[in-house]
This record gives C-alpha cells, structure tokens and sequence, in this order.
C-alpha cells in the first residue's frame, strides 16, 4: 500500500492546502469495492475517501483506491474530479448554510420587532380600554343628563303653554279694557229725574265710562290706530269701528292728529257698494279694508254733539288731497238719513257739500234712478258731483259704454279733474267733535 500526498491547487475554495493519502490495496475485492462506496462519498470507481478540517484550518483527504483484476489502476486524476464535485457540494453547502444563518438572524431580528410592536399594541390596547371604559362612564353620565334635561325640557314647554294661554287671556283682557276701558252697560226704567233727550228714548242703556267716539278712546291716552268698541250715547248697543288715530286735519305727511271715527273707506275694489237699503243702514265690508260703517251708527255718532266731517281722496297717479267740513250730521231713518254738512276748507275744490246738502239717502232698491244708475247708495241729487260709493273702476278713466250706459256711475269728486268719469284709486270719510283738541297722554 502506498500512502501519497498530494498539495491542493490554487483554484480549490473548500481547504487552503489538500493533503492526499492514497493507499493501493492490488488485493482488494469487488465485493469490498461495492461496500466502500457507499460510506463517504465516491462512486464505484474510486473506492473510499474521506475528509477533515484539521486544527490549522487544513483540509485533509484520505482516499483508498481499489486494484481490479484483469484491470488497470483506475486514473487517479479522473477521480479527483468526482472529489472536486464534492468539495464543491460541500462548499455551496456551507454558503447555504451560512446564508440560512443570516436569515435566521434577520427573522430572530424581525421577531424580536413584531414582539416590540406586540407590546406596544398591547400597552396602546390597555390604553383604548382605559379610555373606553371613561367613555363609557361619560356616555352613562350624558344619558342621565340629559334624561333630567328632557324632563326639565318637558316641564318648561307645560309652563309655557300655561303662560302662553295666560298671556292670550290677558291680552283679551287688555284689549277689552283698552277699547271700553271702565265701561259697564245697565239697563235702567225711565224715571223723572232722566233728562229729557233721555225721556225721547227710554229704551235705552246707560253706559259708565264708555267711549262713545274715537276721540274719547284718544283721550283716555290710546294712540295707536286699529279697532276699538264705543258706545254713542244715544246708542242701545255697542259697536265696533276703525280709528284713525294719525292723520291731521292741517297736513297728512306730518301726522299729529287722531281721534277720527272712519265712516267710510275705499281702497281695492274687494267690497261691492252696490247694496240694498237695509244694508247700508246696518253696514257692511271690512273695517280693515273696505266697508261703510252704516247710516244707523253713523246717526248716533254724529247727532251725540257737533262734529266735523273729513274726506281724503288719492288718485292713481298718488296725488293725495282732502276736504274739511267743520258741520257733519245725519238724521234718523224716519227722515231718509237727511244730509247735513257745511263749512267747506281743504285742498280740493268742494264738489260736495253745495249740491248734496240736506238730501236724504237713496239705494238701488229705494226708486231713485240715479241711485240705479250709480250702482250705490248716496245723498243723490240730481244726480251727483260727488260719488264715493259708486263703482270701483282700475285706472281710473272709465266711459259711459261701460257697466253704467245710463250715466257715470264710478268713484267720482267732479272737481278733481272736472269729469264724471274719472273714478279715484282711494277715498275715506272720517267724522271727529268739532272741539278736538290734541292733548299730551295723561
């Protein structure tokens, strides 16, 4: 047996120096051959070979060659190639298995993170919990809060209504008081110690306190404009009418005045003056827009001491003038509502007093023609040259051709243009005591 020793090349990465023992064994069996290459490594050419690192990082290699019979020694040199095959297995082996060292490395790296950000979680997570759990209790706080809020809430809205129906009650109250404030109606017998304009009526009720006019209700200290309740003092009911409380005989851009009882108004064309006698007698429309406070009434209000008369016009170019008669009454129904006014002044010519005076009140149904003609109710003459109850034409000019063939029969006050076909956009009449005195509220 020969033992050889063999230096490794330069190109071999597994050992830096190779040492080679190879030992013949000619006598050596098939057999033998077929159990040696299945130890270490080698194939069936080469016998059996092993290897070692040894302790100065030299790697040695011992390999036995086998001696066929009949056969030659195999080549040596063939067989270091199966060796080199090897060794290279076995280096790619270890840069496998230091790369899986580098991975377990990275993934021990990478493990060590996941726990840190485990633990974070987790801490964030006792945190969350924490903080839901405040949540919790303030959600558990906000629900009995706001139980006792809607309960408060609920309570509140049943004292609102209560105050709210309170107030609706006092308001009547006040607006009772503030039209007939203090006034008590008693019906008393006649006895010799009334009066004797008293004893011409002795079905009447004697009033404590009442208003009988517009400018009583301004002296009680009431400026404001609107709706009031009066009785006239020679009245046996209440009755309701629109004062004015604003408008001044001396100029109607510098409001000082008041204290009107408004008769009459025209200012859309939404009421229809074309009536029946009883109608105009008990009165009718709106008295916030358009009606005519009846011939009854206005008897009572104007016969109860000596009144003045206003009438306001506006055409429909908003021209604004009025007429002022310092005498206006009516007579009772048994004398037709005779006509009686006087003492003309203002800024239109006066188309009414001369020629209606002392004319009584005719209507469509009472067989007078210029009534039928004019379509209202009016202190007709022959027929008229003023008309403030005829009918409500839009634009004003009207023709003969229209609703009225027979004669003119629109909102007419001649001298306003000098035509019986011009009917006016707004008119009022407004009756007051001659003595009104504007006075400071009490």
């Amino acid at each position: 047996m020969s033992l050889l020793s063999l230096t490794n090349p330069p190109g071999w990465s597994v050992c830096s120096a190779l040492w080679i023992l190879m030992v013949l064994l000619p006598e050596a069996k098939a057999d033998n051959l077929n159990t040696t290459t299945q130890g270490n490594g080698g194939g069936s050419q080469c016998g059996e070979y092993t290897n070692q690192v040894l302790e100065d990082g030299m790697c040695r290699l011992v390999a036995t060659l086998p001696q066929l019979d009949e056969q030659k020694c195999p080549d040596m040199f063939r067989c270091t190639d199966e060796v080199s095959y090897w060794l290279h297995e076995n280096e790619e082996r270890k840069q496998q298995i230091v790369a899986l060292k580098e991975t377990i490395s990275e993934l021990q790296e990478e493990l060590r993170n996941h726990r840190h950000r485990i633990k974070v979680l987790e801490l964030q997570s006792d945190e969350r919990n924490h903080v839901n759990m405040s949540l919790e209790q303030r959600f558990h706080e906000l629900e009995v809060h706001y139980a006792e809020a809607s309960t408060l809430l609920h309570l509140q809205g049943t004292l609102i209504l209560d105050l709210q129906s309170q107030l609706h009650n006092l308001t009547l109250l006040v607006d009772r008081v503030k039209r007939s404030p203090g006034c008590s109606i008693n019906v008393v017998r006649p006895n010799p110690l009334m009066s004797a304009q008293e004893a011409l009526h002795p079905e009447i009720q004697h009033v404590r306190n009442c208003p009988i006019d517009c400018a009583s209700i301004y002296y009680n200290g009431v400026r404001r404009s609107g709706l009031y309740t009066i009785v006239p003092s020679l009245a046996s009911m209440p009755v309701e009418v629109y004062c004015d409380m604003d408008t001044d005989v001396r100029c109607i851009l510098f409001a000082s005045g008041g204290g009107w009882t408004v008769i009459q108004r025209r200012v859309d064309g939404s009421v229809s003056f074309d009536r029946s006698w009883r109608d105009y007698k008990d009165g009718f429309g709106d008295l916030h827009s358009e009606f005519w406070l009846g011939n009854e009434h206005i008897h009572d209000l104007s016969t109860q001491g000596d009144y003045s008369l206003r009438i306001h016009l506006e055409d429909w170019s908003n021209k604004h003038k009025h007429a002022l008669y310092q005498s206006f009454s009516v007579e009772d129904e048994e004398h037709q509502y005779r006509l009686h006014v006087s003492g003309f002044s203002g800024t239109v010519l006066d188309s009414f007093s001369w020629y209606h005076d002392k004319q009584g009140f005719s209507t469509p149904d009472s067989g007078n023609i210029c009534a039928e003609i004019s379509h209202g109710g009016w202190w007709y003459n022959q027929c008229f040259y003023a008309n403030l109850n005829g009918v409500y034409y839009r634009g004003g000019h009207y023709t003969p051709k229209g609703r009225g063939p027979l004669g003119p029969d629109g909102i007419v006050w001649y001298s306003w243009r000098d035509s019986d076909y011009y009917s006016l956009r707004k008119v009022s009449m407004m009756i007051r005591p001659r003595s009104f005195r504007t006075r400071l509220s009490p």
